[in-house]
């Protein structure tokens, strides 16, 4: 029941992402999150190291989509100015926003990776849409409402996993 909600890799941040060793994988293009994944969910752009981030996966051949499930206005600002494609109000874990995301980039599921912040929306549907996952610390302290119940949640279902030797990751909840 709990395959789908384990991610194949956890990080504190997306720097600690190695690029290398995701290309040497065959991972050729990131769907990634933008709230608490990217920036804090209440920063409308991007800070200097993401930038700096996005740039180091484009110099990896690496292609990068944001799929949010926020508003377009929410992600159109901060993905614009960073020319950044983007899918908003994608309804995660539902698979059809990252199947489109692998379509746009004219990559298969199997050359894709799934970077996010959330057990519920990001690591589920990457997992359920056959993609690779990477579960990454959130950016920020604070969530809004939704996520606040999302969190909740999770720190349920790892507390399980960890008592049930399914994970073993330092830093735990």
């Amino acid at each position: 029941m709990f395959k789908n909600l384990l991610p194949n890799q956890y990080v504190q941040s997306i720097y600690e992402i190695n690029l290398g060793e995701l290309q040497k994988k065959g991972i050729r293009a990131i769907i990634t999150d933008l709230d608490n994944t990217l920036v804090e969910w209440d920063r409308p752009e991007a800070t200097p190291e993401v930038r700096e981030w996005v740039k180091r996966i484009k110099e990896h051949d690496m292609v990068v989509t944001i799929v949010s499930n926020n508003t377009e206005k929410r992600v159109k600002a901060f993905a614009d100015p960073e020319e950044m494609v983007f899918i908003h109000s994608a309804r995660k874990p539902m698979r059809r926003s990252f199947v489109r995301a692998c379509q746009q980039m004219e990559v298969t599921p199997e050359e894709t990776v799934v970077v996010g912040d959330q057990i519920f929306t990001d690591v589920l549907g990457g997992n359920r849409a056959g993609l690779q996952t990477i579960l990454v610390v959130p950016v920020a302290k604070s969530d809004g409402l939704a996520t606040l119940l999302n969190r909740r949640a999770e720190r349920f279902v790892l507390r399980w996993m960890r008592k049930k030797g399914l994970i073993q990751w330092e830093n735990q909840d």
